[in-house]
């Protein structure tokens, strides 16, 4: 980590829809060039989280700044200074990826060459450099993917936030992505990182946040989080700790129904 002092701050967060409360005093700090993970099931909460850290959901009780400026008051100020790239997002499909990613400089005030070069050279090494100029309408869902994290990153912000980055990507593009993380997270970049996929957690976060219906249950490094389970994996850990450790005999019941 190449800072101390804390560029996200939650303090006592809730958030309710309608009758349903879908997190529950959340409190955390993230430090500057700090990777953490943030991992739990499905409808614990990550998402809603994440979605609040940006400035796309409002409505929340609680305190939430990041950079120093409040979410709440300040949305704006706080998504032109982060990145942010979803499992998945309604990109304008009826515009080719370097409209796109041009359209994306824009709205970050980058100088158009600078961003024509940038998004050019970024897509031939996604591999889409021969696709630059087709309409998204027709790509799949990897190469919406990998036009997405183009553009959360091209602007080179000093926070990321990645919400399933890895989502419809093929396995080269999968082991270039979790590349990529990790040389952000060697350049000082804070990344708040959440994914299922439990080895990249692992091995890229400095510290490992899991949320569990909408409370953090654990928080700390991952040979923390191994200590206090003697556990040997990532995997193993959040399954002690979310209670879900019924996977053997759920699947062992899928196998026995398939055979009858």
């Amino acid at each position: 980590m190449n800072g101390t002092h804390p560029v996200i701050q939650i303090q006592n967060l809730q958030k309710f829809y309608e009758q349903t409360q879908v997190l529950k005093d959340i409190n955390l700090i993230v430090n500057a060039g700090e990777v953490v993970g943030y991992i739990g099931p499905n409808g614990a909460g990550k998402s809603t989280t994440i979605k609040i850290l940006i400035g796309l959901i409002p409505d929340f009780v609680g305190d939430v700044s990041v950079l120093g400026y409040n979410v709440r008051d300040n949305p704006i100020e706080v998504k032109r200074r982060i990145g942010y790239v979803p499992e998945q997002a309604a990109l304008y499909e009826s515009l080719t990826p370097r409209e796109y990613l041009r359209f994306i400089g824009q709205l970050h005030s980058l100088e158009l060459s600078a961003v024509e070069h940038k998004a050019m050279e970024l897509l031939r090494i996604f591999g889409l450099e021969s696709n630059a100029n087709d309409r998204m309408t027709t790509f799949s869902k990897g190469m919406r993917q990998k036009v997405l994290l183009i553009s959360g990153l091209l602007h080179n912000p000093d926070i990321i936030f990645l919400d399933e980055p890895l989502s419809g990507l093929d396995a080269n593009a999968v082991v270039l992505v979790k590349e990529i993380i990790r040389q952000l997270a060697d350049s000082g970049k804070t990344i708040f990182y959440s994914s299922h996929i439990m080895d990249v957690v692992e091995r890229i976060s400095d510290r490992i946040v899991i949320i569990n219906r909408g409370e953090i249950i654990a928080n700390g490094t991952f040979n923390e989080l191994k200590h206090l389970k003697e556990s040997g994996s990532l995997e193993q850990i959040f399954t002690q700790l979310t209670g879900n450790n019924e996977q053997t005999s759920v699947a062992e019941a899928f196998i026995n129904t398939l055979n009858q």
